[in-house]
């Protein structure tokens, strides 16, 4: 990060989008892994759906962002 006008930090936009893509991508791919893998263990798959919840924190931060749904088991 780099110094403002003002003496406070910048923020390096680039680096900051790639590196919060990355993390994002992660979470994806593990989280449909997981979900995969449980459905398949436990025989789930034709049985309705799954209710899901994924919750976001952020250590040091007032950040919780929730995201509910349902997934389809076919």
């Amino acid at each position: 990060m780099g110094k403002g006008a003002e003496g406070r930090q910048t923020m390096d936009e680039h680096r900051f989008n790639m590196s919060l893509r990355k993390y994002l991508k992660e979470v994806g791919v593990t989280s449909q892994q997981e979900i995969e893998r449980v459905v398949r263990e436990e025989g789930l798959g034709g049985k309705g759906k799954l209710k899901v919840k994924m919750v976001l924190t952020a250590e040091g931060t007032g950040l919780k962002h929730v995201v509910e749904g349902e997934i389809d088991l076919g």
